[in-house]
């Protein structure tokens, strides 16, 4: 048998007896030894420390920041939004939305929708303010105070409903989460037991014509009184069609215009006209135009209205083709 050279004792040698770092000949020498396995090769363990006190503060720190990060970003959007600050720069909030964050249509508005429901949730404890969500402490255990969400997602099933109802599923999620921040998943169980205990029958139809009812719906902002057709009939919403597109709605921000069979034909012939012109690049008093005769509560233009319709028709056809 061929005796190994001195190099290969010495490294197997100074492995078995401290923890130096073996460099890349080492680890060749090894790799060609008569029985590789027998070689020990020390690994020096790092302990992992306590955290100090000062440490404990910045992480507790830190997380509420990322725990109330969707609450901040909802709030943000909604000034910017009432405010118009993008005006300068953009022609609409959604077109600025997604050309400056990447955000798609959808979903700036869930970020001003759960803030709302975050407000109502506060409620349930009198003694916090919207402020605390502001400041260094944002509460998510019973050791702080109130448990609030700390993702949009958790929030999305209870933005349907109504204020009271929404603190009541919050609560039954808390207690089904055992005490701790419900997953989204547990909050949309509980509100699916709620509105199955609650159900009202959809007796809506393919074609009726609605009114829209905004409410407290952020994503309807601008759109009360609008006449929508109902395109789906779902169990607990319509998706529905207006003036500058689809969406669709709880039951509970509709209301039915019982018009006659021929009267909802001429609803939805001019809503046909109405979604021909309507780009997200049309002017704004083209869309405050377009928007007042999607509002209209008669199934019929007057002369007047009839000519400003044909002109847009006609000024817009190259756009639309």
């Amino acid at each position: 048998m061929t005796k190994p050279s001195s190099r290969r004792k010495k490294a197997t040698s100074a492995t078995s007896r401290d923890s130096t770092p073996l460099d890349d000949q080492d680890l060749e020498d090894i790799s060609h030894q008569v029985d590789p396995a027998s070689a020990t090769i020390m690994v020096t363990a790092v302990e992992i420390g306590e955290l100090t006190e000062a440490e404990e503060s910045d992480r507790l720190h830190l997380e509420r920041q990322v725990e109330k990060a969707f609450y901040l970003a909802g709030k943000a959007l909604m000034e910017l939004r009432d405010r118009k600050l993008y005006r300068n720069t953009h022609k609409t909030f959604e077109e600025y939305c997604r050309e400056r964050f990447g955000f798609e249509r959808r979903y700036p508005y869930r970020l001003m929708e759960s803030t709302v429901v975050v407000d109502n949730l506060m409620k349930m404890c009198p003694n916090r303010t919207q402020n605390d969500l502001g400041a260094d402490t944002f509460p998510t255990d019973s050791s702080e105070g109130q448990i609030l969400p700390i993702n949009e997602y958790q929030l999305r099933p209870l933005i349907p409903l109504e204020p009271e109802v929404q603190r009541e599923a919050w609560q039954q999620a808390v207690e089904a989460a055992g005490g701790k921040v419900p997953s989204g998943r547990v909050v949309k169980d509980v509100v699916q037991r709620i509105m199955e205990r609650t159900k009202v029958p959809n007796t809506y139809q393919i074609g009726e014509v609605c009114q829209i009812l905004v409410k407290d719906n952020l994503e309807l902002r601008g759109k009360g009184g609008c006449w929508a057709i109902v395109t789906a009939v779902n169990e607990f919403s319509c998706t529905v069609r207006i003036w500058d597109g689809e969406y669709t709605v709880g039951l509970q921000y509709l209301k039915s215009y019982s018009y006659l069979p021929a009267e909802s034909e001429q609803i939805q012939s001019l809503s046909d006209r109405l979604a021909r012109i309507y780009l997200d690049s049309l002017e704004e008093t083209v869309k405050s135009l377009l928007q007042s005769l999607g509002k209209l509560n008669r199934p019929y233009l007057t002369g007047v209205e009839e000519k400003l319709l044909t002109l847009l028709e006609s000024e817009y056809r190259k756009e639309i083709t």
